[in-house]
């Protein structure tokens, strides 16, 4: 039974930095993408960034370029986000989906999802 599994979410003040961890059982990262969406209050579920297994090639979101970073590590079966320079507007559930094949930035292509880890920015 393919399974994901969230952590690492919690408060920290803008600036700060958090690292969120996806792992993954029931199958193996080599040949899946996995994405991390964000979802906040009222608001539609956003793509954040996704890894694709076969190569490791990523994409992120525009309004995360440069601060946050996704990897893979296939020995534990498990993807990371690093999220540094934390920003208010970053505050979300924070989601990892996975997907065979390719990335895809649309939640709709994700049939496999965790419980979400909540994400709060502030002082």
């Amino acid at each position: 039974q393919l399974q994901l599994v969230e952590s690492g979410g919690g408060l920290v003040q803008p600036g700060g930095s958090l690292r969120l961890s996806c792992a993954a059982s029931g199958f193996t990262l080599d040949y899946y993408a996995i994405g991390w969406f964000r979802q906040a209050p009222g608001k539609e579920r956003e793509g954040v960034s996704c890894i694709a297994g076969s190569g490791g090639s990523t994409n992120y979101a525009d309004s995360v370029k440069g601060r946050f970073t996704i990897s893979g590590d296939n020995a534990k079966n498990t993807v990371y986000l690093q999220m540094n320079s934390l920003k208010p507007e970053d505050t979300a559930v924070y989601y990892c989906a996975a997907r065979s094949s390719y990335c895809s930035g649309y939640a709709s292509g994700y049939p496999y999802w965790g419980q979400g880890t909540q994400v709060t920015v502030s002082s």
